[in-house]
């Protein structure tokens, strides 16, 4: 049943599992064309087939975004089959569980490369396009760790704290030419963040952390992401209780401040 993103052509990172899958589906029920993007190809297939969509209307686009030298190619590739990009949803990203004395440098860097640098590039290579159609959406998949700072995930929360400080400023420049930027904060959703979030060493921490596991559904955030396009909200914070955090930061510091010293994370 086409919706309100009916036609509209939508590129989807990190779009293989989790709330990138949930919102491949959710557009292509809108009557969306949808652009699906993460590394692992058989996984876009299949996520294409449960979402009912066909050649005509949708792009499975392999995409490693630790190569940004092939952002050229893959936009490329997206304007031969689609004219325009109406809206970007920058999605894919990775985890940390570990301390800060323990993490190796490299590995923070391969966390601000994905989850801010080439978000950033891939923006950049996108936004031509949309000022010159004087429209577009550029979404972004930040945390409400991008609020505030958590034990044992450092980098992910200053990588998502570098999203919303580029993203606010990206808003002021283009709002005039049209143009719309969201941020999204979602708090737990029940994916495989954890399971696949990396330890000191860049490993996979292999564990589900509870506050996950009893987390939104990943369709439930993936609803909430799509109201919040439709209704233009700048910034949007989607889950349970959690998603209370930020504020309580704001308008009690002191207490957050000490609730987070005596909180247990791993």
């Amino acid at each position: 049943m086409a919706g309100s993103f009916s036609g509209k052509v939508v590129w989807v990172t990190g779009a293989s599992s989790g709330i990138g899958e949930a919102l491949v589906k959710a557009f292509a029920k809108e009557g969306a064309k949808v652009v699906l993007s993460a590394r692992r190809e058989d996984e876009l297939q299949r996520v294409k087939k449960e979402a009912g969509l066909t050649d005509s209307n949708s792009l499975v686009l392999p995409l490693d975004l630790y190569k940004i030298d092939e952002l050229g190619n893959a936009l490329a590739k997206v304007k031969e089959k689609y004219s325009s990009i109406d809206i970007l949803i920058c999605n894919a990203g990775i985890a940390q569980r570990s301390l800060v004395k323990d993490s190796l440098l490299q590995v923070d860097r391969q966390i601000m490369e994905l989850n801010f640098f080439a978000v950033i590039a891939l923006t950049k290579a996108v936004l031509p396009g949309m000022l010159a159609q004087k429209s577009g959406n550029i979404v972004v998949i930040s945390s409400v760790m991008g609020k505030m700072g958590i034990p044992f995930r450092s980098m992910y929360c200053a990588s998502k704290h570098a999203l919303h400080g580029f993203f606010e400023a990206l808003r002021g420049e283009v709002f005039k030419d049209g143009l719309k930027v969201n941020i999204i904060c979602p708090g737990y959703v029940k994916t495989n963040v954890s399971l696949n979030a990396v330890t000191s060493e860049g490993k996979a921490h292999g564990k589900m952390d509870k506050g996950q596991e009893k987390g939104i559904s990943p369709e439930k955030c993936a609803n909430g992401i799509l109201s919040a396009i439709k209704r233009n909200k700048e910034e949007v914070y989607i889950g349970g209780s959690e998603t209370i955090a930020p504020r309580l930061k704001v308008l009690l510091p002191a207490l957050f401040s000490a609730i987070i010293k005596r909180v247990e994370f791993h």
